[in-house]
């Protein structure tokens, strides 16, 4: 496997979560997928390794790692279960913009517990009208108190496709002051698991992911003390996207896993697998669909690991982290699609795990903006350098 350079202890960190995603996440993956049920007990064992706030600096109780070295835990836990890994970079996702802007005492209160693992968190975006659009979200946020010093705000409306929900206690939550309003009157919520008003609605059924829950969330009127307020009314458009780049990074690093496993289970079935007088890797054929899928494989981590390192040097990576999201999905849908066919009949039924990382590939193909989305984003980066001579 082309791996690339890496530190003696980025080394031991990827053999520490390799050994760790080998012996707890990946034998009962199938089953849990089949069951469509979350371990929560896996989670407990990833905040053991201090996995949960890993990427986060030491000096508020995070692991202290780069995205560089990220990237590497993301990917291990990908290859061994996508379903785990997804639960994970939301958990972080969710904690990243209340690192960055919450205060001392949201600090203390909240995310402490969510570093530790003690408390698992969501990200809650999406609306039935507003997915890639985040900007058209409708749950509104009505003031209590006085309107200039509001003493909690009210919410109602409904989330949907919220992952960890509902197993998750701690909800980050995107309101508007006035749906008519746009971007502007966006502002962002900390809202717990059992607040009055607060429910869990129906649970999707997914094609793929199934071990990590997603379901609607559903306010009626519940009640969020102004504490609980991330930043400033107005804010949380801002808030929003301003860690939507770590998290492709993750879910970049987590398709790459997945991919190279499908690579590996159809190099290993290709060359165990005998037809025509010898193992099928005779076949000049079968060699040039796994260089293929090797290649997919390469160009995945390496687009991966380029935003993860311009993360770590304070770049902007926009444009990164949508390249490296959308190539990186991209590669894994297409290479668990050339494994199921190197296995043939036998890919297509349960008892391999290629036809799963089939269907967990094509939900990343749609998270975390679509693939069409990052296209958009992508071309409008070129096209400002084009504008501005660079």
């Amino acid at each position: 496997m082309f791996d690339g350079a890496l530190t003696e202890e980025e080394r031991l960190l990827r053999d520490t979560v390799r050994d760790f995603a080998t012996r707890e996440l990946a034998p009962g993956a199938a089953d849990r997928d089949e069951a469509e049920h979350y371990e929560r007990g896996l989670f407990d064992a990833m905040a053991a390794l201090g996995l949960t706030g890993a990427p986060f600096a030491e000096s508020i109780g995070g692991g202290g790692i780069g995205y560089r070295a990220w990237a590497l835990v993301m990917e291990e836990l990908g290859a061994a279960d996508m379903a785990m890994a997804v639960s994970l970079s939301v958990h972080v996702l969710s904690q990243a913009p209340v690192v960055r802007w919450g205060t001392a005492e949201q600090h203390a209160r909240w995310l402490a517990p969510m570093l530790r693992g003690e408390r698992m968190g969501a990200f809650a975006l999406t609306e039935p009208g507003a997915g890639s659009d985040a900007a058209a979200i409708r749950l509104r946020a009505t003031r209590v108190g006085p309107a200039d010093a509001p003493t909690g705000y009210r919410l109602d409306g409904t989330k949907i496709w919220i992952s960890n929900s509902p197993v998750a206690e701690h909800y980050l939550v995107f309101a508007t002051l006035d749906p008519d309003t746009g971007p502007s009157a966006i502002t962002a919520f900390l809202v717990e698991k059992g607040t009055p008003g607060f429910e869990f609605g129906r649970k999707e059924r997914k094609l793929g992911i199934r071990a990590n829950p997603a379901s609607e969330l559903v306010f009626h009127g519940a009640e969020v003390p102004a504490a609980n307020r991330l930043g400033d009314e107005g804010e949380g458009y801002r808030i929003a996207l301003s860690s939507l780049g770590e998290g492709r990074i993750s879910i970049a690093a987590a398709c790459t896993g997945l991919a190279r496993a499908a690579l590996e289970a159809a190099a290993r079935y290709c060359s165990e697998r005998r037809a025509f007088g010898g193992p099928l890797t005779d076949q000049q054929g079968i060699r040039f669909m796994l260089a293929e899928m090797e290649q997919r494989v390469a160009t995945a981590r390496a687009l991966t690991r380029l935003a993860a390192e311009a993360k770590d040097r304070g770049e902007p990576i926009a444009e990164a982290s949508s390249l490296a999201k959308w190539t990186a999905s991209d590669a894994a849908m297409s290479v668990a699609s050339d494994a199921v066919q190197l296995f043939g009949a036998a890919g297509y039924s349960r008892e391999n795990p290629v036809e799963r990382y089939l269907r967990d590939a094509k939900g990343a193909q749609i998270y975390e903006g679509t693939n069409q989305i990052h296209r958009l984003i992508v071309a409008e980066q070129l096209l400002r350098r084009i504008g501005q001579g660079a």
